[in-house]
């Protein structure tokens, strides 16, 4: 505001409207912000104590400054912690503004009944201050509301992070009254996310993760309460619909990158921590077969999940493919082999060989291992084998 050497007469109509703040406080508070919108939805409480508090206090500020003559800067302090309290309260930003802009009008049109004629010089004056002071005042305001309610909002969300968490690992108590707010109170839609991609760095990465957010929200119209973790993700829908058939392309196109999406129902919110564990489990599986990338299902590799379990025989199994574990072109020529179902020039094309380099890497496995690919039995027992290897860590 600066300091500012104001005229007598404009000192002299300051002083003769400090008599009228009371007035023109509760003026403010049940009649000109009356016009705002929402404004009328506030506790009658708030307009009679804090509200009129408040515009009391501007008002007296700015009007004894005034007739001091002295326009220095003053204390903002009531102002910034009104606005803290807005925004915890959940005040639109848009009303808290109106209201300090209207007020400023209201102590004009005051400032203007008061004035007599030939005061239009001190009342010009007035003003002129008027208007400096506002934009400190609205300054004030805005950035108290804007870093409370950051902070507001980074709160709720690492709580709904946390809920979401503790929902998808099982640890959330039954019954959580966090539950209500996500509405989970029957069947629901348990996703697991992988990204073939990583994002350039952590602001592309939130970027990125704000658009798969909002494809999700659109997807399934409705909030979804996903959890991204880099390269991965997590979601819970409530829902008793299936995911629709395009969700991966969807996500990769919001995503700007390849996605997996593999998925499983939870019957009711107790089932979800096992739903979870089975569509990261889908997922992985899906990967290990080299499926493409897309939405998967149990149904899409009911055999291979199966043929995966962990088990007493589990580690005999696996042990099959010990003899060409230091053969990495093996292992891919069997991967690929069985893939696009022993297919030997479909293989050749995957893994840019002649078919016949194909038929020697095959029998050099056969040999290595004594399983006999060629045969119903050795296929099983070739997909079983790669599958718990690869899918040795759990979820």
């Amino acid at each position: 505001m600066g300091d500012r050497l104001l005229s007598p007469a404009a000192r002299a109509l300051a002083l003769r409207c400090e008599p009228k703040v009371n007035e023109l406080a509760r003026h403010m508070a049940r009649e000109a912000f009356e016009s705002l919108p929402g404004y009328s939805q506030l506790p009658d409480d708030v307009k009679d104590i804090e509200v009129a508090a408040t515009a009391r206090y501007g008002m007296r500020q700015f009007l004894r400054r005034a007739g001091d003559g002295d326009l220095s800067d003053g204390s903002l302090r009531l102002f910034r912690e009104r606005a803290a309290q807005r925004a915890e309260e959940g005040m639109p930003l848009h009303l808290l503004l109106r209201s300090h802009s209207l007020g400023m009008y209201v102590m004009w049109q005051a400032l203007r009944d008061a004035a007599l004629p030939g005061e239009e010089a001190a009342l010009a004056e007035l003003v002129d201050c008027l208007l400096g002071i506002q934009h400190h005042v609205v300054g004030a305001v805005a950035e108290t509301y804007t870093d409370e309610r950051t902070a507001l909002d980074a709160d709720a969300r690492a709580q709904r992070r946390s809920v979401i968490r503790g929902l998808l690992d099982g640890v959330l108590p039954p019954g959580h009254v966090l539950l209500d707010e996500l509405c989970l109170d029957g069947s629901a839609v348990v996703l697991a996310l992988d990204l073939a991609d990583p994002a350039e760095g952590p602001v592309a990465e939130r970027r990125r993760q704000r658009r798969m957010q909002s494809c999700l929200d659109r997807a399934f119209g409705k909030e979804v309460a996903a959890l991204f973790d880099g390269g991965s993700g997590r979601a819970v829908v409530p829902t008793a619909a299936d995911p629709p058939a395009d969700l991966a392309q969807q996500l990769a196109k919001a995503g700007g990158a390849t996605v997996s999406v593999a998925w499983s129902r939870a019957a009711d919110p107790v089932g979800i921590p096992e739903a979870a564990r089975t569509a990261a489990e889908i997922l992985r599986v899906a990967r290990a077969c080299g499926l493409p990338p897309g939405l998967h299902r149990m149904e899409d590799v009911l055999l291979e999940y199966h043929l995966s379990r962990p088990g007493p025989s589990a580690h005999m199994v696996a042990a099959l493919l010990d003899p060409i574990a230091d053969r990495p072109e093996l292992l891919q020529t069997l991967r690929t082999h069985l893939t696009t179902r022993q297919d030997r020039r479909a293989t050749a094309a995957a893994l840019g060989l002649h078919p016949n380099s194909v038929d020697n890497r095959l029998a050099k496995i056969t040999d290595r291992t004594g399983v006999e690919l060629s045969s119903p039995r050795g296929s099983a027992l070739a997909i079983a084998a790669l599958l718990l290897r690869e899918t040795a860590v759990g979820p």
